[in-house]
């Protein structure tokens, strides 16, 4: 297959969650390996670009190193990602929005290269990840051009940006079911392995 051009992006690190299953705290800020798992995840991000984003309801102050800027949702009721990926793509600087979730430190260079080099190929659709038989909506890369959909979305009172990237034609980029780059620390006993 021919090089594809990679797209412009703006990145969104989702950091904006409750955490419910983490008994309320800060995923993104919780320890890993000796360190935060959103600096893991802006280390692996932060070549790709000059917009850092990071979605966050909470500890804006600790967040503020590891971005460029910061969003968060417009309720304090934490209203779920597709809250956060609608402040993302109205700030975002470039053509499109890679975003990534704060738990899934195990992202490599190779599978965000592979989902830059996907959306290249389609740059007028959504591009999610798909491991197996499951979409994979939180590692995606959307074309800002989209935006007023996903806010007509969210209007209409949708909450699902798996449904909103589907309807618009989303790519996927298949994955191994078992792949590990995409294991999802989102609980203790998770995060303690």
């Amino acid at each position: 297959m021919p090089d594809v051009a990679l797209p412009a992006c703006s990145v969104l690190l989702l950091a904006g969650g409750r955490g419910q299953r983490m008994g309320g705290r800060d995923k993104g800020l919780l320890p890993w390996r000796g360190e935060p798992l959103i600096a893991r995840l802006q280390r692996q991000v932060r070549s790709l670009g000059d917009d850092l984003i990071i979605s966050c309801n909470r500890n804006q102050d600790a967040y503020a190193a590891y971005a460029d800027r910061l969003v968060s949702d417009d309720s304090a009721d934490f209203p779920g990602p597709l809250a956060g990926i609608r402040a993302g793509l109205a700030v975002a600087r470039h053509s499109h929005l890679l975003v990534l979730p704060c738990d899934v430190p195990g992202i490599d260079p190779a599978l965000l290269t592979a989902m830059l080099q996907a959306a290249g190929r389609h740059p007028d659709q959504p591009l999610m990840v798909r491991q197996g038989e499951h979409w994979e909506p939180l590692l995606c890369v959307i074309p800002v051009a989209h935006a007023a959909v996903f806010e007509k979305a969210w209007q209409a009172g949708e909450r699902s940006p798996r449904r909103v990237m589907l309807a618009l034609g989303a790519q996927a980029l298949q994955c191994p079911p078992d792949d590990p780059r995409l294991a999802n620390l989102n609980t203790p006993q998770l995060l303690g392995q």
